[in-house]
């Protein structure tokens, strides 16, 4: 072991003392050097300048080269997925036709000099297609719980399932959609808030609100089975299936898809038109491979392409809430059942004492 002389110390103290000092004093061209290398270099841009593209015409894209070096090629990705490439840095023009739409991120690779820098942009896709409009016909009516402030509603054969809301008087119901009877109801605990429902694999799956919990009930005798926790979305507001994949709306534009193993939250899609996005969707159903989604506090109903997000078609309800009986406690629309039959669906609302069913026709 090397032993100091205590004579030594001071010496010591004073070398580690202007190491210290000579560090700080290059540490700034250090990260200086790091900056410019990661950042200075290449910039991306686009020829047009805008923020916002409709799938059907995307943008142009463009690298600044600051310093002129000499480019290999540029690799181009949309949230992490492979795009394409050019040589040098020509312009490029993706095919973003199937792409989801709302805000994407764009990643340009640029290969020089035996190295790389990548660099980023956002951008917001939008619909190619103006949504097609539809208008109703009231097929029939029939009794509805007044008190029943719907989230959810969802056939299974001949029974209309049915979640309501507020706390302290949340539940899950079973009916009989012809005369309103519940034939069985189960309460939620006061702390919960009820909110929308869908039936897969003889299994009845009920979001809450704000608690971040779903729950699981075993669909004949409506018994308890577990429960299920929200990972990224905002709250929990509607449901729907495809029979393989379930579907959540979480009171934004976003759509999120679930494992229907371990109801984890693995992807989502978001709602945009041919011009804006859809905020608030709410009530979900699964209709001939399509969603069909309630827009909270707008008598409208939007038909969404489940894989991009865009809506190809809106159900004007305008009217419908005036032939319910009107009382202090009243509430906007919501509640969407598919019985099976085209272009048919069974709607209701908070506290509305009638179940309609519509006919929906496309607008001339």
């Amino acid at each position: 072991m090397l032993l100091l002389h205590t004579n030594q110390l001071p010496f010591l103290n004073a070398m580690k003392l202007q190491f210290k000092n000579l560090f700080l004093w290059l540490l700034p061209f250090a990260i200086l050097s790091c900056t410019e290398k990661q950042e200075a270099y290449f910039s991306l841009k686009t020829a047009s300048g805008k923020a916002n593209y409709q799938v059907d015409a995307p943008p142009v894209f463009q690298i600044q080269n600051k310093k002129g070096l000499a480019v290999d090629s540029v690799v181009y990705t949309i949230d992490g997925k492979r795009m394409g490439s050019v040589v040098q840095t020509k312009d490029f023009t993706p095919n973003v036709t199937n792409t989801k739409l709302g805000k994407r991120t764009i990643e340009a690779t640029v290969y020089y000099d035996n190295t790389s820098q990548t660099v980023s942009k956002q951008l917001t896709f939008l619909s190619s297609e103006k949504p097609v409009l539809y208008t109703y016909t009231i097929v029939n009516e029939y009794p509805h719980d007044i008190k029943a402030y719907t989230q959810g509603l969802e056939f299974k054969n001949d029974t209309l399932y049915e979640s309501t809301g507020q706390y302290g008087i949340s539940s899950l119901r079973k009916t009989d959609y012809k005369t309103g009877e519940v034939l069985h109801q189960l309460d939620l605990e006061r702390t919960y808030f009820g909110e929308g429902l869908t039936i897969l694999n003889d299994k009845i799956y009920q979001l809450t609100w704000r608690a971040k919990k779903g729950f699981v009930y075993d669909l004949k005798t409506l018994a308890y089975t577990g429960s299920f926790a929200y990972n990224e979305s905002k709250e929990g507001w509607g449901l729907c299936n495809d029979g393989q994949k379930i579907y959540k709306s979480d009171g934004t534009e976003k759509i999120w898809t679930l494992n229907t193993e371990t109801l984890a939250e693995e992807d989502y899609i978001e709602i945009y038109t041919n011009t804006s996005r859809i905020k608030s969707v709410n009530e979900l159903e699964w209709v001939d491979g399509k969603i069909f989604a309630n827009v909270y506090q707008q008598n409208a109903i939007a038909i969404i392409n489940p894989k991009t997000g865009a809506v190809e078609g809106v159900i004007n309800l305008k009217g419908l809430q005036e032939k319910v009986s009107q009382h202090s406690g009243l509430d906007v629309l919501n509640g969407i059942a598919y019985k099976g039959e085209q272009n048919r669906l069974f709607i209701t609302g908070k506290n509305w004492d009638k179940l309609f069913e519509i006919e929906y026709i496309e607008k001339q």
